[in-house]
């Protein structure tokens, strides 16, 4: 019999792999999740900025003494643009704002053409949900780009960190050592681990989601009309876009039952290891959005941390 309903799914999977049919639950045991506030730059002062909502308010924090930003690299809070968007770690009910990342973008894909000898510019295919992305490697940053991604070269894949500058997406940071493999030869996870598990550890990312939630990997193709859904060399469960995961930071215990809101085509293919507090086991298991992430305790510039993610 046909279904659509998220929750139908959510008891058929449960009744078919042994798991709680209950959906993830915060427990006591679980970190607090920092405020997160994204908008446009409307003012900044060195004591105070206010930032324009996407529903059209408006937000004024007081900048913390101890306060840093980021923009391209590291700026005082009161020289950042009126204009720029941000993503702002906030204290005490997000009034007060402790870390400020401008501007910031992730260029994660495979990689197309490569051309010029100075400046670089890549053409990216970032999935069949965000289309193809031409971005510039600036020399100063080409150095640092080529250790970490020594084949720069169509069909292997690219993930970079960098900045939006006057619409022009600049690649300023290598996110992780680039895999081996070409995008089409991910390694499959091992059999016996495919759906078993109610609890896996990986590697949680961040990316430029349209939504608060997260990106995973193994949805089915007809939710969510992308072919290249459900590769990943991890043994994830196929779930529904919509279902909700837990997904819990172990470097700092911060916790949060996040929506499902897009395919994590690219993410799967990356079968790379986050070593911000130990060594993660191999793969990434979620992307999340920038807001997501940073409420989870993560840097925006050092790109990854340790996670586990419960399946409801």
């Amino acid at each position: 019999m046909p279904y659509r309903s998220v929750e139908r799914r959510r008891v058929l999977a449960a009744a078919a792999l042994g798991r709680d049919a209950e959906p993830p639950r915060l427990s006591a045991d679980d970190g607090v999740p920092f405020d997160a506030v994204t908008g446009v730059i409307l003012d900044v002062s060195p004591h105070l900025i206010i930032v324009e909502d996407a529903a059209g308010g408006q937000r004024r924090l007081v900048i913390a003494p101890w306060a840093t930003a980021w923009r391209g690299g590291p700026v005082a809070p009161a020289d950042l643009p009126v204009g720029a968007r941000v993503v702002i770690r906030a204290l005490k009910a997000g009034t007060v704002a402790e870390r400020i990342w401008a501007d910031a973008t992730r260029l994660t894909g495979t990689i197309k053409a490569v051309t010029g000898r100075r400046d670089l510019t890549i053409v990216l295919d970032m999935g069949a949900h965000r289309g193809e992305r031409s971005i510039t490697v600036p020399y100063r940053s080409s150095g640092r780009i080529r250790v970490r991604h020594p084949q720069l070269e169509p069909g292997y894949l690219f993930d970079a960190i960098g900045m939006v500058d006057g619409g022009a997406p600049l690649a300023l940071l290598p996110a992780t050592s680039q895999p081996p493999y070409r995008a089409a030869a991910v390694p499959p996870p091992p059999p016996a681990y495919r759906g078993v598990q109610s609890k896996i550890s990986g590697t949680a990312v961040w990316g430029d989601l349209p939504e608060r939630g997260v990106a995973y990997p193994m949805l089915e193709t007809s939710d969510t009309g992308c072919a290249d859904a459900g590769v990943s060399c991890v043994g994830l469960p196929y779930l529904a876009l919509g279902s909700t995961l837990y997904v819990r930071n172990v470097c700092d215990g911060r916790a949060d039952a996040l929506p499902i809101v897009a395919c994590g085509c690219v993410t799967g293919r990356f079968c790379d290891r986050c070593l911000e507090c130990g060594t993660s086991p191999r793969g990434r298991i979620v992307e999340l959005s920038a807001a997501a992430y940073v409420e989870l305790g993560g840097d925006l510039i050092k790109g990854c941390f340790n996670a586990r993610i419960g399946l409801g």
